[in-house]
């Protein structure tokens, strides 16, 4: 970024996910590395690959009702995409009264011990940093979901799924808490972990060369599904040419399997990446406003 570009990360309110370097660091550590691509629309990201010290910006709206939702921005593993499925997304949930928290995680491709793990225990260790302060942030713990796209997609369902498993050793009182989300939201998400049918550069980066099947099942989102995980919402386009909706296709008839409440929303064009930048006149820039309400049902009930 140029000095004369507006900042955008770190937003005003912010914590800190582990007190220190998180463990498993490598030596050296990695070095951040913000940029702002511009896309051909005009429009300026904000991406950021590095991360040494992992982070949630906070987001309130004006008017909270009690809901809240960790963001978990995508970027194939690669890097995040903190503005564009990170920050402009919170600011529209905040109409909404939601309180919207954007997860800024570290990257499994970059020397941390426990490679895939390094994502889900700054996941986990985020749910739990919320709900343990829910009172300070005005929201009800029992009304936390998550929100990912594409790999950060792939993050928000593998909470889902494994909230349970110890992605790292407790820190401190916080890990107490249940890192279990309420509902997730799972925007163009790469669920699979097969060749072919999985998103390649994000399953490179999580897994590395050549995974054993084994491993591959493991952080398969949809071959984890199992009754009695949180309700869940899909979106994805047909015209996807970087994560195949067969990815939420999968997910929708593993949950359908398991007896999971799933509400799915397939595009006919949107392309991959559009965050909530779709065009006014496209059907898919409503999944904000359906998604408000299909949550305001599960509260509700």
């Amino acid at each position: 970024p140029r000095a004369t570009d507006p900042p955008m990360w770190p937003p005003a309110e912010r914590f800190a996910l582990w007190p220190g370097i998180p463990p498993g660091a490598p030596n050296p550590l990695p070095v951040p590395q913000p940029r702002m691509p511009r896309y051909p629309d005009g429009y300026r990201d904000f991406q950021m690959r590095g991360v040494v010290r992992p982070e949630v910006g906070v987001f309130r709206p004006a008017r909270p009702d009690g809901r809240a939702v960790l963001i978990v921005p995508g970027g194939g593993y690669s890097i995040t995409s903190l503005r564009n499925e990170g920050i402009d997304v919170a600011h529209v949930l905040n109409g909404f009264g939601i309180t919207a928290f954007v997860l800024s995680y570290r990257l499994p491709g970059e020397g941390w011990a426990d490679r895939a793990d390094v994502p889900l225990a700054d996941a986990q260790r985020a749910m739990r940093l919320i709900r343990a302060n829910a009172r300070a942030y005005g929201i009800r713990a029992e009304k936390l979901g998550v929100l990912g796209f594409s790999a950060g997609g792939h993050l928000a369902g593998s909470v889902t799924v494994l909230h349970e498993f110890k992605a790292y050793r407790p820190a401190d009182a916080v890990d107490r808490h249940s890192a279990r989300p309420a509902w997730a939201g799972l925007m163009y998400a790469v669920s699979n972990m097969d060749p072919g049918r999985s998103h390649g550069g994000s399953r490179a980066n999580l897994l590395g060369p050549d995974p054993l099947p084994a491993v591959q099942a493991r952080y398969a989102v949809d071959r984890q599904l199992k009754a009695g995980d949180p309700p869940l919402f899909l979106v994805h386009a047909e015209d996807d040419n970087t994560v195949p909706v067969a990815n939420s296709v999968d997910t929708l008839a593993a949950a359908r399997r398991a007896g999971i409440p799933a509400e799915a929303h397939f595009l006919q064009h949107g392309g991959h990446g559009f965050g909530t930048r779709l065009s006014p006149r496209s059907p898919g820039s409503l999944w904000p406003q359906l998604f408000d309400r299909w949550m305001g049902e599960l509260v509700a009930g």
